[in-house]
């Protein structure tokens, strides 16, 4: 794991997969403005979202959803 934490921090992308399908990216850490930016996009999803009458937290978790 640290020779894959030590290409990312060169710069290098590696993708992580699960039964042959991609289920992650490990990469050079992102610059301050890049983040602002992710955030800011997952805000306007969150105002965007509507919540769904009955569904939980607690009842997506027991279905195995997180």
């Amino acid at each position: 794991m640290s020779a894959l934490v030590e290409l990312a921090r060169r710069g290098e992308r590696i993708g992580i997969t699960k039964r042959g399908k991609l289920a992650a990216v490990m990469g050079p850490q992102r610059e301050r403005g890049e983040l602002d930016e992710l955030f800011a996009g997952m805000k306007a999803i969150r105002k965007r979202a509507t919540k769904m009458p009955g569904v939980t937290m607690k009842s997506l978790i027991e279905e195995g959803r997180t």
